[in-house]
């Protein structure tokens, strides 16, 4: 890429420094289109690896902005990243059991239904697991898989580092707060992150199909190189959404011909760009569909994350042996703008976050209600 393309959007720059009475003005401005970002590839490594692409898929992610790769991650791994979830839902259990909002730990149950109990008799367990943050070792040796870090130097370059929005997502059964609607993952982060390539890996810890909410995109919606205008908040939930209708205005989308379902068998990954339009489905099944959303992007640019967490060096050419340094990782404070939080309140199923700022709030629910003070609280942070 040219050096125009590398360099901060001199809008969004200006914007920022202009502005002092509003710190989140600048999240709605319009951005310049970054088309190169998404579809010009970067110089393959000359060295063969295990785990990567092949040139049909190289171009299939470039082209149509992602591609499903079957029996890539070691099961070995992924068993153990589901014992770490286990663990996870075991302290959950213990804690709502301590706070007096549960009385039965259900302890008798598995890794495929025992969340499912917790959150019928303390409705919103699933979101609390999810925004909890914590990130074990089992998910950290994931994450830095080589199979997987050897696919990411062929989509972002050969400096590679962890974005800090990660996520385990609890899919339990037939929940619309679990069930994402239409998005592109910029609309999550400032404005700036539409000039960066962020490669994420969706990687379920069960076999993911159509009955139990696997992903659907929106195949070549990348193109463009913009984000489009979204609505907060789908539902009863914090998600942002994408109108179908402006998905076929702005990206030009066929959304009856360029939406692809995306199976995923267990030891597989789904691998997406931060611009392309995708949604999961709803789970039909009697089980939880556990997965794990990684992302990486090059560590000399911006990530997009508020200020609050910077991205964590995974791999560098000027270190074959480096070691990764976890440590901006470790707190588990994934919702970070939620800064005065008491204990009861980490057991609340609320999410907050500055995106919500980003767009146009059409739909209050119990999420944005309390937006407006945790802005006042991130401003002050962050002044």
């Amino acid at each position: 890429m040219g050096k125009e393309s590398d360099e901060p959007s001199a809008k969004v720059s200006k914007l920022q420094s202009d502005i002092q009475e509003d710190r989140y003005a600048y999240l709605r401005i319009k951005q310049d289109p970054q088309p190169k970002v998404y579809t010009q590839m970067p110089k393959q490594p000359k060295e063969k690896k295990p785990g990567q692409l092949n040139k049909e898929q190289l171009k299939d992610f470039f082209d149509k902005g992602f591609v499903v790769v079957e029996d890539l991650l070691d099961k070995e791994l992924l068993l153990k990243a589901r014992k770490a979830v286990d663990k996870l839902v075991d302290d959950l259990a213990n804690k709502l059991y301590d706070a007096g909002k549960i009385t039965n730990k259900h302890e008798d149950k598995g890794f495929s239904d025992r969340l499912t109990h917790l959150d019928k008799e303390f409705p919103g367990a699933a979101v609390v697991l999810l925004k909890g943050g914590v990130l074990p070792e089992e998910f950290k040796n994931v994450w830095s898989d080589d199979k997987l870090l050897n696919i990411v130097e062929q989509l972002v370059g050969p400096e590679v580092a962890g974005h800090p929005l990660w996520n385990l997502r609890t899919k339990i059964p037939q929940n619309e707060e679990l069930t994402v609607p239409w998005h592109q993952d910029n609309a999550y982060l400032e404005p700036r992150s539409l000039e960066v390539m962020q490669a994420t890996a969706w990687i379920p810890l069960i076999n993911a199909n159509k009955n139990n909410g696997c992903m659907v995109v929106a195949s070549g919606g990348h193109r463009k190189g913009i984000t489009v205008d979204h609505q907060c908040c789908a539902g009863g939930t914090w998600y942002v959404e994408i109108p179908e209708a402006e998905m076929t205005k702005q990206l030009g989308i066929d959304m009856e011909k360029d939406l692809v379902v995306c199976e995923v068998p267990f030891g597989g990954a789904l691998f997406l760009n931060n611009a392309i339009p995708h949604k999961s489905l709803q789970n039909f099944s009697d089980e939880i569909r556990y997965s794990l959303d990684l992302r990486w992007q090059r560590p000399d640019k911006d990530n997009g994350f508020y200020g609050m967490r910077d991205s964590v060096l995974m791999r560098t050419r000027k270190d074959p042996n480096y070691k990764i340094d976890w440590s901006a990782m470790d707190a588990p404070a994934a919702y970070k703008w939620q800064m005065d939080e008491t204990e009861d309140d980490k057991l609340s199923p609320i999410v907050v976050g500055p995106w919500m700022h980003r767009w146009e709030i059409v739909h209050h629910n119990r999420h944005t209600k309390p937006a407006s003070s945790y802005r006042t609280k991130w401003e002050k942070a962050n002044s």
